[in-house]
């Protein structure tokens, strides 16, 4: 296997979108130091690019602009899109699109395990845009992924990481009892910044998602973002509120404006803050804290089990 292009440039969006200053928030162009990211490039790379349009599936690593797509890729990994590629909602910091969804494949759950089998993968994570617009929120359909997957490589992990289903506990049961690995579900932000980041989203409501799934047994995860313009002290309270609910896995990342129409940048969180973060959590309890500028909610997954 070849390796990746390793010079270091400025961590740019996928499919080449053009960074620039937005007002208020630090100059797009002058990222410090700590923000460096790789070109994609590399055979793994190429490859798995041929294989997801061969599949036809969507990937979050594309469609969220992920920073990280070029160090996952090349090692073999990927986060699955399931649903379609268009969202219900219209969180102000994602990258994927908005609008009324058409695509409802019943058939992308043996698409999606087939993949998973090509790339000989041990940890698979998969994930969906909110699909409001179904009755169960799409839950039927992550659930049949776990079973495809599980069929192909049983040896396989499987991790989802699920909306909110708008509080609907039968929805959440259908995944639930599809026996994932781990189950998770991104609070995002801290609750004051919810009417502007997440405002189809309620943050009593995913902590109460957490919660049922920790009740029925498994092992839960979630994420925050920060730079946003919270408070390191609103970040410390929902640590806290996530270990009430006995969250066991938690990631923390610098939050990355997709384009100039999304939230800007309120600050540059510097290295030793995340580190902060990252003891404050162990020392609350947190089974396995993930705390970095790129940090992402897949990013090094298969190391959260």
């Amino acid at each position: 296997m070849s390796e990746a292009v390793t010079k270091e440039v400025a961590a740019t969006p996928p499919r080449g979108t053009t960074e620039t200053a937005v007002p208020g928030s630090p100059d797009m162009r002058r990222r410090p130091e700590w923000l460096k990211a790789r070109i994609p490039a590399g055979e793994n790379y190429v490859r798995l690019l041929h294989l997801m349009r061969l599949k036809q599936l969507h990937t979050v690593c594309e469609e969220a602009r992920c920073p990280n797509i070029g160090e996952c890729w090349a090692a073999g990994t990927a986060t699955f899109l399931i649903l379609g590629d268009i969202c219900t909602r219209s969180c102000g910091f994602c990258a994927v699109k908005t609008g009324r969804p058409t695509e409802y494949d019943i058939d992308e759950p043996r698409r999606v395990a087939e993949a998973v089998a090509s790339m000989g993968i041990h940890h698979a994570v998969i994930t969906s845009v909110d699909r409001d617009d179904l009755k169960d929120g799409g839950a039927s359909i992550f659930a049949e992924t776990i079973r495809q997957i599980r069929l192909r490589v049983p040896t396989c992990r499987i991790e989802v990481l699920i909306p909110d289903f708008k509080g609907d506990e039968e929805a959440l049961n259908i995944v639930l009892d599809a026996q994932p690995d781990v189950l998770n579900h991104n609070v995002e932000t801290v609750p004051r910044l919810y009417p502007v980041a997440r405002p189809q989203g309620k943050f009593d409501r995913s902590l109460e998602l957490l919660l049922r799934a920790k009740r029925r047994g498994f092992l839960t995860k979630t994420g925050l973002m920060v730079g946003l313009g919270e408070e390191i002290a609103e970040v410390l309270d929902v640590m806290r509120q996530l270990r009430e609910v006995e969250c066991d896995v938690l990631t923390i990342g610098q939050y990355l404006q997709p384009t100039k129409e999304h939230l800007p940048i309120a600050r540059f969180v510097a290295p030793e803050e995340f580190r902060m973060l990252k003891e404050e959590g162990s020392r609350m309890g947190f089974k396995y804290v993930e705390s970095g500028p790129f940090v992402r909610s897949s990013y090094h997954a298969e190391r959260h089990v």
